[in-house]
C-alpha cells in the first residue's frame, strides 16, 4: 500500500472529501487519527456548523471565523500562528487549541465562560463582544494585548498574571480590579466600569493609564508607575485626586 493510502486509511471516504473541498492538501495523520498540516488552514465563511476531522497540530495560521460553529471539537491542540474563530455562534472554548504561537480570536461569539481555552497565547488574545461573566479559564501569559472589552464581566479573577501589550477591559460591570494582571507592558484601560477603588490594579504600566467614567473618590491603590499618561475624569472628585505618590510619564487628567 503506497505511503499516501496508507494516511488516507485513516479518515472516512467523507472526511478525505472534507479535506479536499477546504483545500487542506499537505497533512498527514498520525495513529490516533489526528490530522496534522505543516502549513494553515482557512476555511472560513462555509457554513460551518462542524469540523468533521481531528486537528492535531497546524503549524500555520488557524482561521474558521464567520461559520455556525457552537463547538470547536475538531480544532488543533496546538497552533503555530494565529487562531480565528470570530463571527460564531459558540458558548464555550471546550476544544480550543492548549498553546497558540501567536494571537487568539474568539470576539463576537455567544461564550460565557473561557474556559476549555488556550493556556499559552504568544501574541494576542482577544474575547470582546461575547457574554462573559468572569474571565475563569483565560491564559496565565499573553504576549501581545488582552482584550475583553463589552461583556458582562463583574470581577476580574481569572485574568492573566502578565500581559505583555495593553490590557483592555472597558464597558463591563465590575467594582473592583482585585484580580487583574500584576504587570502590563502597554496601556491599561478600565473606564466605563462601576470601580469605586483602583484597589488591584497593576504595579506598573508601561503606557497610559486610563479610569475615567468611574465612581473613584480617591486614586488609592492606582499603579506607582505609569510610563504614559494617567486619565481619572468623569469620577466623583471634588477637587484634584492625591496623586503625589504616582510616578507618571506624561501628562495627568482629572478634569
Amino acid at each position: 500500500m503506497k505511503l499516501n493510502e496508507i494516511i488516507k486509511s485513516k479518515l472516512t471516504p467523507s472526511q478525505i472529501k472534507w479535506l479536499d473541498d477546504m483545500k487542506i492538501t499537505d497533512y498527514s495523520v498520525d495513529d490516533e487519527g489526528f490530522v496534522n498540516v505543516d502549513g494553515t488552514v482557512y476555511i472560513l465563511g462555509k457554513d460551518l456548523i462542524s469540523i468533521p476531522v481531528k486537528f492535531g497540530y497546524v503549524r500555520g495560521d488557524f482561521n474558521c471565523r464567520h461559520n455556525n460553529l457552537s463547538s470547536l471539537q475538531g480544532a488543533p491542540r496546538e497552533v503555530g500562528g494565529n487562531f480565528n474563530c470570530i463571527y460564531n455562534k459558540l458558548t464555550s472554548l471546550q476544544g480550543a487549541p492548549r498553546e497558540v504561537g501567536r494571537g487568539f480570536y474568539c470576539q463576537h461569539n455567544n461564550l460565557t465562560s473561557l474556559q476549555g481555552g488556550p493556556k499559552e497565547v504568544g501574541g494576542d488574545f482577544n474575547c470582546r463582544h461575547n457574554n462573559l461573566t468572569s474571565l475563569q479559564g483565560a491564559p496565565t501569559e499573553v504576549g501581545g494585548n488582552f482584550n475583553c472589552i463589552y461583556n458582562k464581566l463583574t470581577s476580574l479573577q481569572g485574568a492573566p498574571r502578565e500581559v505583555g501589550r495593553g490590557f483592555y477591559c472597558y464597558n463591563n460591570k465590575f467594582t473592583s480590579l482585585q484580580g487583574g494582571p500584576k504587570e502590563v507592558g502597554g496601556d491599561f484601560n478600565c473606564r466605563h466600569n462601576n470601580l469605586t477603588s483602583l484597589q488591584g490594579a497593576p504595579t506598573e504600566v508601561g503606557g497610559n493609564f486610563y479610569c475615567w467614567n468611574n465612581n473613584l473618590s480617591s486614586l488609592r491603590g492606582a499603579p506607582k508607575e505609569v510610563g504614559g499618561s494617567f486619565y481619572c475624569y468623569n469620577n466623583k472628585f471634588t477637587s484634584e485626586p492625591d496623586h503625589s505618590f504616582i510616578n507618571i510619564g506624561g501628562f495627568f487628567e482629572w478634569k
